[in-house]
């Protein structure tokens, strides 16, 4: 295929944040094709899914009727690249969920840091593989990085809320093929606890409900870890009650302020994880990035892990992203959702 790559392309954009339901809150636009930076990898984008972060930037940060384009987890192929690129060359398949600073994904063609963007896994098709990236590195950072990596290979439990989620569903097969940990999952309708236990879940718990009581259920001995993914705030006097002295937690939802002295009496530990931060602070560390997409490819394509799309909407414009934005924000979603081609 030859890439008219000096003039325009599909994409879809918002102008000013608005009620999802409004026509206007993403439009299909066109705009010029990026030209790829020194490190950057310019992709025809083939595939792209939606996160919490796509609809959390459009209420919140209104661009003033410049067009933004959002989307933070693509798949496709390279086709031009930039004069110090080191790790790929034209033609490679990647995925990657990028940088919040600089334009989405939601466009024909993207162009994105090398050392942030993996290989993609050779046994999924393009939209498999773009439902992983976001979610995969928030995953393992969450539980390799922040919860005390070198620990969690030894025995003990492990809380994760919302377990049939985004990163839940990863997080929930990460613990389970890379730790000897007890894999406590939250659900609370029957799609999701079966879609949880499919992931991994040893056992399930309802996040509608109090969780102290059926946490002591299920871990008479305590809890280890918490990785929370939603409801952080009201669930943090039942983590506290839940966890052994020195446990730890790491949330990645959002909060202006949280009442943490409730985890003062057991010296539990809180950490943040936004996978946002090495790309937002150009971290000299930003390469581990690729390596951990490279890393879950390799466990994608030796069946430890499994894609956690389960949804297509069809063509990216701005119709059908409208309609994933609508699921997404609704909270009901399962695993991720997708779009494929333009």
């Amino acid at each position: 295929m030859t890439e008219n790559l000096n003039g325009t392309m599909p994409a879809v954009a918002y102008r000013r944040s608005l009620p999802i339901d409004d026509p206007e809150s993403l439009l299909d636009v066109e705009l010029p094709v990026p030209r790829p930076g020194p490190r950057d990898l310019l992709v025809r984008v083939e595939a792209v899914a939606v996160n919490p972060v796509d609809y959390k930037v459009r209420r919140n940060s209104d661009p003033g009727g410049e067009p933004r384009v959002l989307g933070w987890d693509a798949a496709g192929t390279v086709v031009a690249v930039g004069d110090e690129v080191e790790l790929f060359e034209v033609g490679d398949e990647v995925y990657y969920a990028g940088a919040l600073d600089r334009p989405g994904a939601n466009s024909r063609f993207h162009a994105v840091d090398e050392r942030i963007v993996g290989r993609k896994p050779a046994t999924l098709s393009f939209t498999e593989a773009a439902a992983l990236p976001l979610t995969s590195l928030t995953a393992w950072e969450g539980l390799f990085e922040r919860l005390r990596g070198d620990a969690l290979d030894q025995t003990g439990t492990l809380l994760i809320t919302a377990a049939a989620g985004g990163v839940g569903s990863i997080a929930v097969q990460l613990a389970r093929a890379l730790t000897g940990l007890t894999v406590i999952g939250t659900a609370s309708r029957p799609e999701t606890v079966e879609f949880a236990r499919r992931m991994g879940a040893h056992h399930i718990v309802d996040h509608r409900a109090p969780l102290a009581k059926q946490l002591a259920e299920v871990a008479p001995g305590g809890v280890d870890y918490v990785f929370s993914t939603i409801g952080t705030d009201r669930n943090l006097t039942a983590y506290a009650e839940a966890l052994v002295p020195f446990g730890a937690i790491v949330a990645i939802d959002d909060h202006d302020s949280l009442e943490i002295g409730v985890l003062k009496p057991k010296s539990i530990a809180f950490h943040w994880e936004l996978m946002f931060t090495h790309s937002l602070f150009k971290t000299p560390h930003q390469v581990n990035q690729h390596r951990i997409l490279d890393r879950v490819a390799r466990l994608v394509d030796s069946g430890v892990l499994t894609t956690t799309a389960t949804r297509d909407l069809g063509p990216v414009n701005a119709a059908n992203l409208r309609e994933a934005h609508r699921i997404v924000e609704s909270g009901t979603a399962i695993g991720k959702i997708t779009l494929t081609g333009f």
